[in-house]
């Protein structure tokens, strides 16, 4: 092989690549926004606006600048060192099966975890290159993963519920709950910050160099950034809180740092309940009486209308006759070009303006009736802890889960321009690629991922922000952890078993859907073997292919 053969696969690889990016904004990203979202913390659109800022940025400054050339380590690249073309088939291969897999379970809604899509995707291809015995089927391997379909949700489930019980019993329950709540609100800035500063420099921001730092002074950025939001929720947020939700005055979430310089603001009158009621009444009967043709002078209404429509209906017609053909044409065309306009802005918003949150849902209605329900004020304030959960984990997955799409482009594409395998197992990462698949990793979760919001949240069980911000804390902290200690972790999976964790502790069996449980479960077990046999048929109809088909 010379430098720059094989064209063919550098091109559909970046396409592939796009694809599979698609696919992790649509399921990953979606299913950590789909209990904000649930718990109406966000709306759709906030959620969208936050994850495309977060998701990109943490993509493109903090994404690695290398990335395994075979993710996971779990087939050796030394066996493509004598034949790199090979390797540049096996990863477009990949990451086509990685990405049919992924937006086919996204389409139907099942969280599945991206980083075993495209593991699954490689082990395929390691089977149909060199055979079954290529592969690390032990616990460095395969093996590790399936474990990890266990251990995931039951840590996560565990951690989350140690942080929701504590919560529900001394501030939800408690007959002042709002004014304990309150009070405990910059402690729980304090654990927030700290937990997820320490998870984006330790975890997830891997282009920064964090790894070589000292724990030590990790837990002293992390506590140093915890202690100064800390003090600014005390002095600010608090006050803010206070006349905010006690006083129901009309602040906004811009004046919490002017709080102390804003005088009395009022909320606006509510109209009155008799006035709408008889405005309401007064509007129906005239609709009723427009609607049957009556009028006060007893002349028929509905008779002259319909008179003087056929008499715009017949000028109409003449006027049409008098126009010129060119004019004709003119608006023809423009009205083509309206349509197609109106088309794709309907395409581009219509993932954010689907309903995820599943409240109406007849469905639902008694998985939701079984979780006990608390006051709504005391819920609002965890809605503010829940979105900096939120931002924080976005941010996190931009800068660590890029690799999942762009190592294999990358792999591709410096085997193209060098023409050899690079035997350390890493491969460079440009940035045009990180921007690349940052960007179609947020056009995955606008225009997709609501799919997966509204089988994930709500779908399960009740979520309020309470309870959504536990799920989401829960799920960082076992990730955080056990990648610490070695245990084997899926994000997917934890924020799976986290929400699942969230309605058991209901004490009520009933306030979870366990038959979407059961589909999720099935699709995590699915996603290696049909991930596997997808880009393993792919590679082994490409391999034994006509040499000169291949070449192009």
């Amino acid at each position: 092989m010379e430098p720059h053969d094989y064209t063919w696969i550098f091109a559909l690889g970046i396409v592939a690549s796009i694809c599979d990016a698609f696919g992790i904004g649509s399921n990953d990203v979606a299913n950590s926004f789909a209990s904000s979202i649930s718990s109406g913390s966000l709306t759709m659109a906030q959620a969208c606006i936050i994850a495309v800022f977060t998701e990109f940025l943490g993509a493109l400054l903090l994404g690695s600048s290398t990335s395994e050339t075979i993710k996971g380590g779990i087939l050796s690249v030394e066996r493509f060192v004598g034949q790199p073309e090979l390797l540049m088939l096996g990863m477009l291969c990949a990451l086509i099966g990685s990405a049919v897999w992924v937006i086919s379970a996204s389409k139907f809604g099942l969280p599945v975890s991206t980083t075993h899509s495209i593991v699954g995707a490689i082990i395929g291809v390691g089977i149909a290159a060199f055979g079954g015995e290529a592969i690390q089927w032990g616990y460095s391997g395969v093996a590790k993963i399936v474990t990890s379909w266990f251990v995931s949700p039951a840590i996560a489930g565990i951690v989350t519920s140690i942080i929701y019980l504590p919560t529900r019993f001394f501030i939800l329950e408690s007959p002042n709950s709002l004014e304990r709540g309150i009070r405990a609100i910059p402690i729980y800035f304090f654990v927030t910050s700290a937990i997820g500063v320490f998870y984006i420099v330790y975890k997830g921001a891997p282009g920064t160099g964090a790894s070589e730092m000292h724990a030590g002074v990790i837990v002293g950025i992390s506590f140093g950034v915890a202690t100064a939001v800390t003090a600014f929720s005390w002095i600010f947020f608090v006050k803010w809180l206070r006349r905010r939700v006690i006083g129901k005055e009309n602040l906004r979430w811009y004046h919490i740092p002017l709080v102390y310089n804003i005088k009395h603001r009022p909320m606006p009158p509510q109209p009155d309940p008799t006035e709408t009621s008889t405005t309401d009444a007064a509007s129906t009967e005239a609709s009723r009486e427009l609607e049957i043709g009556t009028h006060p002078d007893g002349i028929e209404e509905k008779a002259v209308v319909s008179t003087k429509q056929c008499d715009d209906h017949n000028v109409s017609d003449s006027s049409n006759a008098d126009e010129s053909s060119s004019g004709e044409e003119q608006a023809d065309s423009e009205s083509r070009l309206l349509m197609i306009w109106k088309k794709i802005k309907y395409l581009a918003l219509r993932g954010i303006r689907q309903d995820v949150r599943n409240i109406g849902n007849e469905r639902l209605k008694n998985v939701h009736a079984a979780a006990k329900k608390f006051d709504d004020d005391t819920e609002y304030l965890f809605s503010f802890l829940q979105v900096i959960t939120a931002c924080l984990a976005s941010f996190s997955h931009g800068s660590n889960d890029v690799a999942n799409a762009a190592g294999p482009i990358a792999s591709i594409y410096d085997t193209w321009r060098s023409a050899k395998v690079d035997e350390s197992g890493s491969s460079p990462v440009p940035v045009w690629i990180l921007a690349m698949a940052g960007a179609a990793i947020d056009l995955g979760l606008v225009t997709y991922g609501y799919h997966v919001m509204r089988r994930l949240g709500n779908g399960v069980t009740y979520l309020s922000p309470s309870r959504g911000f536990a799920a989401e804390l829960g799920a960082s902290l076992t990730v955080l952890t056990a990648s610490q200690v070695g245990l084997p972790v899926s994000t997917t999976h934890c924020i799976t078993g986290a929400i699942a964790a969230i309605g058991l502790c209901n004490g009520n069996f009933r306030a979870l859907n366990w038959k979407v449980l059961a589909w999720c479960t099935l699709s995590w077990i699915l996603t290696l073997p049909i991930a596997g046999l997808t880009s393993g048929l792919l590679f082994a109809f490409g391999s034994n292919a006509p040499n000169n088909f291949i070449r192009g």
